[in-house]
Parts: structure tokens; sequence; C-alpha cells
């Protein structure tokens, strides 16, 4: 059999190592070493090694095909998960943190299956990770804080995707994409992904741009002690009145606001929809400027007068 070349071999071995020792060593030991190198207890030991190593390579055969079958599982079960939430009209972010949560659960379930098809007993993983549970604790406490936060902002909802929200500690902002089971995503106006921990945002405060439809514009612009101040008011309402974001049953607020050194400044108030607020001030702004021009309605700047004075 193939093994005959290997027990030859072994045998060879043994015995040049016998030769080798001194004449003083103990007869019983080389005894024993030379009933070792017998053919027949190595072909015994080859012949129980065998089957071992067939049955592991099948419990790793069997183990592999439990962890393709088993994602495949996953992907079916959150396939089904997200269109049951989708029927049930759930909000986005509720559907996103559950699929997180289900997908790293299911695959907790799958690797504990995959352990226990190679033979080691479930039992003593789950003894093992309670025995050091203190430790993963410390070492997790900032995941299960975030995991905590995320809980938080599903139960009271101080956002949902789609919001644009400013986080004011690290000032941070964007419109929210994703709330994942620790961290949320924000999208910036400049197109880059902001991930803030759900801890980060459950303990802070955070403005809600865009949690109510409608938004009021404010606007300051500042005209010299030497124009008309009741034209200039009444340019400014125009102005408002005209545009085509303002909400008309809303009122327009004009209103001198403050005098200041080298100025009047005037103030501008009106209500636009969330979504017009940005277009309807750069607009406003842009018309401001225009019409003052053509009323001959200074706009003061900062400027330095020299004057030299001859001896």
């Amino acid at each position: 059999m193939w093994w005959n070349f290997t027990v030859l071999s072994l045998q060879s071995c043994l015995l040049a190592k016998a030769d080798t020792k001194p004449k003083t060593d103990n007869l019983a030991e080389l005894e024993e070493m030379q009933r070792m190198a017998s053919p027949g207890v190595l072909k015994g030991y080859l012949e129980e090694m065998v089957p071992m190593l067939v049955d592991f390579a099948l419990r790793v055969a069997f183990a592999l095909f439990i962890y393709l079958i088993g994602k495949k599982i996953i992907r079916w079960i959150r396939k089904i998960i997200k269109r049951a939430l989708e029927k049930s009209a759930a909000d986005e972010g509720l559907c996103q943190f559950l699929d997180s949560a289900a997908k790293i659960f299911l695959y907790i379930v799958l690797a504990m299956a995959v352990v226990n098809q190679l033979g080691i007993a479930t039992t003593s993983v789950v003894a093992v990770l309670g025995s050091a549970g203190l430790t993963l604790g410390l070492a997790l406490q900032g995941s299960l804080s975030n995991f905590a936060g995320g809980v938080l902002i599903l139960l009271f909802k101080p956002f949902k995707v789609g919001d644009y929200i400013i986080e004011d500690t690290h000032k941070n902002e964007g419109t929210v994409t994703e709330i994942q089971i620790f961290y949320t995503k924000l999208l910036t106006v400049d197109n880059k992904t902001v991930v803030i921990p759900n801890g980060t945002l459950a303990n802070s405060s955070l403005t809600d741009v865009t949690h109510q439809d409608r938004r009021r514009v404010d606007l300051y612009v500042g005209i010299s002690y030497d124009s008309d101040i009741r034209q200039a008011k009444e340019i400014l309402r125009e102005i408002a009145e005209e545009d085509p974001a303002r909400l008309a049953e809303e009122d327009t607020v004009v209103f001198v606001d403050s005098l200041e050194d080298s100025s009047v400044r005037l103030g501008l108030r009106f209500y636009t929809p969330t979504s017009e607020y940005w277009n309807a001030k750069w607009r406003v702004t842009e018309e401001i400027k225009v019409r003052f021009d053509e009323n001959e309605i200074e706009i003061p700047y900062n400027q330095l007068t020299v004057s030299l004075k001859n001896d």
C-alpha cells in the first residue's frame, strides 16, 4: 500500500538513531524504539490517522457548504424583512436600522453553526464569551453607546432620513441618508459623506433645518444716513412680495433693525417653502442691490479717507 514507503523510511530513521546511541544506554529503551520502528506499529498508527483526517476534511467541507448556503438564506430573509417593512409604511430610518440589526444577528447565528460543524461545542464558546464579558463590555462600551443612541433616535425621532441637520457640537451638517445600527450617514451639499456615531447625535444638541415645511428668510442691509429710509423700506417690501417663492399667507415684515456708526441697518423677513429657501434668499439679495442702485440708495462700505495737511 501507499504507506509502505513511509513505514520503511520511519523505520530506517529510528534504527539509525538507535545505532548512534551510546552503548551505555538502557537496553529496554533500545528495544522499545525497535518495536516502534516495526512495520506493524507504524502501519497501524497511519491507518488510525487516515480516518481522522478524512473526517476533518469532511467537516471543513460541510462547514463551507453551510456558510455558503447560510449567506443566501440571510440575503433572502433580509429581502423579506425589507418588503414587510415597506408594506407597513415604516419610517425609512427604522427599516435601515432593523435591516442592519437583523444582518448582524443572522451572521452570528451562522458563525455558531459553522463553528459547531467544525466540532467545537457552542456551549464552550458561550462560556468563554461569558467569562470574558467584562472585558468585552469595556472594549465595546463605545459601540453599545452608539447602539443605544440609534434606538433612542428611532424611538423619539429627532430627525429622519431625508432631513437636513446640523450637529451643533462639531458643526457637521448634511442630509440624512442612512440610520444604521451604530452610525448615521450625512450627505453634504458638496457631495461628501459624513459618518457620525449615533451616541454623539443622541447626546448632543442638533438643528433640524428641514423638519418644518416652511422657513423664514431673514435679510439685513445697511443704507446711508443720507438715503430715504421710507423709500428703502418700500423697495424691500416690493422685492419680497414679487418673489415667486414667497408664501402669500404669511406677512412680510420690513423694519429698522439698528442705527450703526456709518449706516442704518434695515431688516426684511418673509416665509418660503423649505425647499425654496436658498434660491429665494440668493435671488432677493441680488435684487436688493440692483433696485437700490436704480433708486440711488447708497449701501455704505468701509473706506479709508486720508487728509494731507500742508505746512
